[in-house]
């Protein structure tokens, strides 16, 4: 079984071929890493898997249930979470409602207008106990402006954690990331337990190298490398087409 399977991906936007014949096979536990240059199709991929946007030909398995026509919304319930590489939070509310407010969304609560989110206890604890993961519990009840860029990282990952996934992709966690910063996401990624699959797109290669067990290089669409850290590394196409040599 596979936790996350990838069948002949195919997207295009009109005449712009962005997604072609992608596989991936990614096993339970497993920590794999996406990399290519801009304009690789990394995003794009990350889209598609999770139902943001629809494929023109190929499948997505999601342990070996078909998720292909299924909508992004229940692919959060089926145990699929992720992070953008652009951060899109409220930045006049608190934390624990970020967090809380990600939560919201996947009860039926979400269709009440009226509901009261300060009377959803089970969820505002849960939400505290995704902020307690990524070590953030006290800052709870600070505004999101009034954090740092790193810490909103970690605010985005903690709405994705509060989900429970069972595949959770992210989307350039360390983007803009201090050295300090950078140093503290990585050790929050190495504590989620193996019962979480991950898959990351990042492009600091040092920082990423580190995390991946296996490594995947998009170029132009296509998965044009596979393998583990030293095999994709020493890749001559690896050499040429991400680093330039």
């Amino acid at each position: 079984m596979t936790a996350l399977s990838v069948r002949g991906l195919e997207k295009s936007f009109g005449g712009l071929r962005v997604t072609r014949e992608v596989n991936l096979d990614v096993a339970p536990g497993e920590r794999r890493l996406i990399i290519g240059p801009n304009g690789a199709g990394k995003t794009t991929l990350f889209n598609l898997i999770t139902g943001e946007l629809r494929p023109d030909r190929g499948s997505i398995l999601l342990f070996d249930r078909d998720l292909t026509r299924t909508t992004s919304r229940r692919r959060a319930h089926l145990g699929m979470s992720r992070t953008y590489q652009i951060i899109t939070l409220f930045p006049r509310d608190t934390l624990l409602r970020n967090v809380t407010m990600s939560l919201l969304g996947l009860t039926p609560l979400r269709w009440n207008p009226l509901v009261r989110l300060d009377a959803q206890q089970h969820l505002i604890e849960q939400a505290r106990t995704a902020l307690e993961r990524v070590g953030l519990a006290h800052l709870a009840a600070r505004p999101l402006s009034e954090t740092s860029y790193g810490e909103r990282r970690r605010v985005e990952i903690a709405m994705a954690l509060a989900q429970n996934p069972k595949v959770l992709l992210l989307d350039e966690p360390f983007a803009g990331l201090s050295v300090e910063e950078r140093r503290e996401v990585q050790k929050l990624l190495a504590d989620i337990p193996r019962e979480v699959t991950i898959v990351m797109i990042e492009h600091d290669m040092d920082v990423a190298l580190g995390f991946a067990e296996r490594i995947s290089v998009l170029h132009f669409g296509e998965v044009i490398v596979e393998g583990t850290r030293a095999e994709v590394v020493a890749n001559p196409r690896t050499r040429e087409i991400y680093l330039g040599e």
